[in-house]
């Protein structure tokens, strides 16, 4: 006879939203899901992504590796290795090197640490959300005309009257594809040191601008450069990012980042694209021309209008967003919208893909605006009558 070991369950619970479940800190409930819908569509030019990814000849080889890998043991710790190999190709200090699935986990671990964060606006949207998630006070300062730095704003938010935190500064900057210049972004670092913050530069499009922070960061315990393998070394699937700061800000990240969490499988990838960075420079060499191109075309746009860019992308000014996106994805291109954001209404932003697929945006973003010319005419003509 077999025994029971609960109460009978019946066949169906009727759950009640989450706001009648106790558990969790009710400020969670207020914040929205992350700002993206996955869409289907023929061109695909909405995440940033490479349109180029590893060569033919290296999957191959990862795929050997992969092969030889025993996938049924856990991964490294903290990917102790690949930080070897990174410090190594970067010219860093090991003990300052920290890797984590995608630099989005390295910016919630900041955030999370973080007493305060500070942020521009408009900005990359996670980090105010990585913020409001763990409940760290957020201020955002608006960017000045055509996205500019707003240097005294700046630095009076962070000499003001409360405690330290990060500082975050994506350059160059999303989602306006503007690059701030190094001098002017180390006043603020050195602001940032006065007061005791911690700056992080975001620099996930470095290798399409024309300079770093690198060796500005080395040696400074108040700034910290963070990077990633999602955009040039067009490795998105792969989920890799990683920091560069001192020994000390990196020992604390990693405390807060989950125990084997680099999978095996990601530090292979990343392992062998160290191995052969040859492909990336060719790869940005690619995306740069045709980001320059697109940009000269959409000039003689009758009324859309391209940002210049230093990265992999162009924001671009519609004068509706909402039917700019529509009028696109019936044609099979898929971009994103930006409209969300502070000071870009209706404004989108269309990553740059291979020649065949920019071409594709090109002849849609045209159609778009003859279809909009002849339904004017149509409105003026019946308005005559």
């Amino acid at each position: 006879m077999r025994r029971r070991l609960g109460p009978v369950q019946p066949d169906f619970i009727a759950w009640g939203t989450i706001g009648d479940v106790k558990a969790f800190k009710p400020h969670l409930l207020a914040i929205s899901d992350y700002p993206y819908s996955a869409r289907q569509a023929l061109i695909k030019l909405d995440q940033n992504e490479s349109p180029y990814g590893l060569p033919a000849e290296l999957k191959s080889e990862l795929a050997q590796r992969l092969q030889a890998q025993p996938l049924n043991r856990y991964p490294q710790m903290h990917a102790e290795a690949l930080v070897e190999r990174l410090a190594d190709f970067e010219g860093w200090p090991q003990e300052g090197v920290v890797v984590g699935p995608g630099s989005n986990t390295i910016i919630y671990a900041l955030a999370g640490a973080a007493q305060r964060v500070l942020d521009v606006e408009p900005s990359f949207a996670h980090y105010r959300r990585s913020a409001e998630l763990q409940g760290t006070p957020y201020q955002a300062v608006p960017l000045a005309e055509g996205f500019s730095l707003p240097r005294e704003e700046l630095l009076q938010a962070l000499a003001a009257e409360q405690p330290a935190g990060v500082f975050f500064l994506p350059n160059p900057h999303t989602p306006s594809g503007n690059f701030f210049a190094p001098e002017l972004v180390y006043s603020l670092c050195e602001g940032a040191a006065q007061h005791d913050w911690l700056m992080i530069i975001d620099e996930a499009y470095y290798q399409f601008a024309p300079a770093d922070m690198k060796r500005q960061a080395m040696g400074q315990p108040h700034l910290g450069i963070l990077r990633t393998f999602s955009k040039a070394w067009g490795l998105a699937g792969a989920r890799a990012g990683y920091l560069l700061a001192s020994a000390e800000v990196a020992k604390l990240v990693r405390k807060l980042l989950p125990p084997f969490g680099v999978p095996s499988a990601t530090v292979l990838t990343v392992e062998l694209a160290l191995e052969n960075p040859g492909y990336v420079a060719e790869h940005v060499e690619k995306v740069r021309r045709e980001r320059e191109r697109l940009y000269l075309e959409l000039k003689a746009h009758p009324s859309w209008r391209a940002y210049p860019s230093h990265t992999n992308f162009l924001l671009v000014a519609t004068p509706d967003a909402e039917t700019a996106f529509q009028a696109l994805l019936k044609r099979g291109v898929l971009v994103r919208r930006q409209d969300h954001l502070p000071g870009l209404e209706g404004a989108i932003r269309v990553t740059i893909g291979t020649p065949v697929e920019n071409d594709a945006f090109l002849q849609a973003a045209f159609e778009i605006a003859k279809e909009e010319e002849l339904d004017k005419e149509k409105d003026d003509a019946s308005g005559e009558d």
